[in-house]
C-alpha cells in the first residue's frame, strides 16, 4: 500500500495560521525584506519546522513554462547498480517528458539530509525517488515531506512499507545461489556480506535461511565494505581455512576481490574453492574465472520507480509496491566440491 500522498505542498497562508501571524509577516521573514520581532520570526520558523515547508519551486517553474524534474536522492553515482539504477530512472523520466536532478546524501547525519532534501525541493520537481540502499537513503526517505509524490528503490529491505517501493527481491537471490552451492556438494557456504541500511541485508538473511533449512554449519559471515580491496582481505582470511569450499559474494566487486586473493593464496577457483557473486556486474563475464552472480536488473528497477510514480501523481487508488526477482547465471567461477579440496 502506498503512503497516502496529502496532495497538498503547505503554503504561506497555512505557515501563518500555524503561527499566529499574518501573511505579510511570513513573507517578511522568508525575504528578510523588512525588520521583524524575534519573537515573531521564532513563531513562523517553529511553523514552517512543524509544516515541513518549502518555497515553492514546481510553481514558479510552471509560471515560467519550465517542466518539472524528477528528484533523485543518492548516496553515491558510481557503484554499479546505484548508477545503473539511475539510469532506468533517467531514461524513463526522459521519456515521460522530465528532466532529472541528482542530490548526493554522503552521511546519514541529520543536518547532511536535510540540506540534500531541501536542495531537491527548492527545485519544480514533480516527484523524488529515493535510492534506499544504504544508511543515508534510507535517512533522506524518512526526510521527504509527505506533501511529495514519492518512491523508493530498495534491495530487498525496505523501512517502510506504507512508502510505494521499486525492490529487488535478494532474499530469493540469496537463496536462489546458496542453494545451488549446496546442492553442488558444498557442506556449507561461507558469505562475505556488504553493508546494510540499518537492518541485515536481504542476502544475508536468505544466506542464513537456506543454510539453517538444510541443516548445513552456518559459518559467521565476514563483514566488508563496497570495495573490491575489502572482498581481497576477506579472500585472504577466507583462504587460510582449507574447510572452505564455497563463498557467496555481497556483491560482484567483493567476489572478484575475494577470487583474487584466493588465487594469490594458492586456492585455485572452482577447483577448490567456488565463488558466487550478486548484481552481474559487466566485468563480471570477463573476470578470470568468469563469475557466476545472481544477475538483478537495476535499469529496470530504476524505470519501474519513474512508473509507480507516474501514477502516484495521477492519484490513482490501490497502487502497489514493484518487486522484481533476480536469476542465477552460472559461469566458470563455481563447480561440484572435490574432496581433495580438503
Amino acid at each position: 500500500m502506498a503512503r497516502p500522498v496529502s496532495g497538498k505542498q503547505p503554503t504561506i497562508a497555512d505557515v501563518a495560521r500555524e503561527a499566529g501571524v499574518s501573511v505579510p509577516t511570513v513573507s517578511r521573514v522568508l525575504t528578510g525584506s523588512t525588520r521583524v520581532s524575534p519573537e515573531r520570526e521564532a513563531l513562523v520558523h517553529a511553523a514552517i519546522q512543524r509544516l515541513g515547508f518549502r518555497r515553492n519551486g514546481a510553481a514558479r517553474a510552471l509560471a515560467a513554462g519550465s517542466l518539472p524534474m524528477i528528484a533523485i536522492i543518492t548516496s553515491n553515482t558510481t557503484r554499479y547498480g546505484y548508477a545503473s539504477s539511475i539510469q532506468g530512472i533517467e531514461e524513463a523520466a526522459r521519456a515521460a517528458g522530465h528532466m532529472v536532478m541528482i542530490c548526493v546524501v554522503e552521511t546519514d547525519d541529520r543536518e547532511v539530509v536535510d540540506a540534500a532534501v531541501d536542495t531537491a525541493l527548492s527545485q519544480p520537481i514533480a516527484g523524488a525517488v529515493v535510492l534506499e540502499y544504504d544508511p543515508p537513503g534510507a535517512a533522506a526517505l524518512a526526510a521527504v515531506p509527505d506533501w511529495v509524490p514519492l518512491v523508493a528503490l530498495a534491495a530487498g529491505n525496505r523501512s517502510d512499507d506504507e512508502i510505494l517501493h521499486a525492490s529487488m527481491d535478494d532474499r530469493v537471490g540469496a537463496a536462489s545461489a546458496t542453494r545451488y552451492l549446496l546442492d553442488l556438494g558444498h557442506e556449507t557456504v561461507h558469505h562475505v556480506a556488504i553493508p546494510s541500511a540499518g537492518r541485515e541485508s536481504s542476502r544475508l538473511v536468505g544466506w542464513r535461511e537456506t543454510l539453517e533449512a538444510a541443516g548445513a554449519p552456518v559459518p559467521p559471515p565476514l563483514r566488508a565494505d563496497w570495495a573490491p580491496m575489502s572482498g581481497y582481505d576477506a579472500g585472504l582470511r577466507l583462504a587460510r581455512d582449507l574447510d572452505v569450499t564455497a563463498v557467496l559474494c555481497g556483491n560482484d566487486e567483493l567476489a572478484m576481490g575475494v577470487i583474487r586473493a584466493l588465487n594469490d593464496s594458492g586456492r585455485r577457483v572452482p577447483h577448490d574453492v567456488s565463488v558466487v557473486g550478486f548484481d552481474d556486474h559487466p566485468l563480471g563475464p570477463l573476470w578470470d574465472p568468469a563469475l557466476t552472480t545472481v544477475r538483478q536488473d537495476f535499469v529496470q528497477l530504476g524505470r519501474d520507480s519513474v512508473r509507480l510514480l507516474a501514477r502516484l501523481q495521477a492519484g490513482e487508488s490501490g497502487v502497489a509496491s514493484a518487486r522484481l526477482v533476480p536469476d542465477l547465471v552460472v559461469r566458470a567461477s563455481s563447480g561440484p566440491r572435490r574432496r581433495s579440496a580438503a
